[in-house]
């Protein structure tokens, strides 16, 4: 059962390494807020900010990959789906709980004011495989 990409350990390596994740968004928040937004400007920080956290998720997943054990291409797409539903369960249940409203929260998804969160989601979702490819784990044929 090598290749179940919903093997456990692969499925539990990925929830560690999706908490290295989330103490590198909370610290790229912490930048953009007390360095960024000061030094830039809201917008031009907002989306440096976006561009950051999309580079450190690539980083991490090519960092970690090996340990992660994930091969298969659905291996690392189950893995990208599934730092893709941790950071929105996340994201929805903390900024629930910190009073924002359902709309509230909907508007990080419309790239006003240089919100970038869309890309930033696609870039978690697509790290494993693309960090993969990177490391020539992934073939593709292109015109044979």
């Amino acid at each position: 059962m090598k290749d179940d990409p919903t093997s456990i350990g692969v499925a539990v390596k990925a929830i560690v390494v999706w908490f290295a994740i989330l103490v590198l968004a909370v610290a790229n928040g912490f930048l953009r807020e007390q360095i960024l937004v000061p030094g830039l400007g809201t917008v031009p920080a907002t989306v440096l900010s976006g561009v950051i956290l999309s580079g450190l998720v690539l980083a991490v997943a090519y960092i970690f990959l090996p340990w992660l054990g994930a091969r298969s291409p659905a291996q690392l797409v189950f893995v990208g789906a599934g730092w893709l539903v941790l950071t929105l369960i996340f994201e929805f249940s903390f900024g629930l709980s910190r009073g924002k409203t359902f709309l509230e929260l909907l508007d990080a998804y419309t790239f006003k004011g240089g919100n970038i969160w869309p890309v930033v989601l696609l870039t978690t979702a697509v790290s494993p495989w693309l960090a993969a490819k990177i490391r020539g784990w992934v073939q593709t044929h292109a015109g044979g």
